[in-house]
């Protein structure tokens, strides 16, 4: 079982829907945060401990879990898969993006 984390900044619109696309995988355990303290669900040193891999939507969110977090990153791999925050939640586009940019890095 690989643990997946999907993080952008308020974990509303883009982290969740990965996190929802991915969840039907058996051989994932998937969960999704923000970079913000004020998201829905904020990221934290358990879950970047937790994390296998950790794919970000934006440049930013990688700086900031390096910065944050490196001491809790041990050995994930933190992926940047560029997404733009101007998606809606569950947006198919956004799933198209999701589906062909994730499924190269997984097991």
């Amino acid at each position: 079982m690989t643990n997946v984390l999907f993080v952008c900044s308020q974990n509303k619109l883009r982290s969740p829907t990965a996190e929802q696309v991915f969840a039907g995988r058996s051989d994932l355990e998937v969960c999704s945060a923000g970079t913000y303290s004020d998201a829905e669900y904020p990221l934290s040193s358990e879950l970047v401990r937790w994390s296998d891999i950790i794919f970000v939507m934006e440049k930013a969110h990688r700086e900031k879990i390096r910065r944050r977090y490196a001491g809790s990153l041990k050995s994930a791999r933190l992926i940047c898969l560029d997404i733009p925050d101007k998606f809606r939640f569950m947006q198919p586009e956004l799933i198209t993006l999701l589906n062909n940019k994730v499924p190269p890095h997984l097991p």
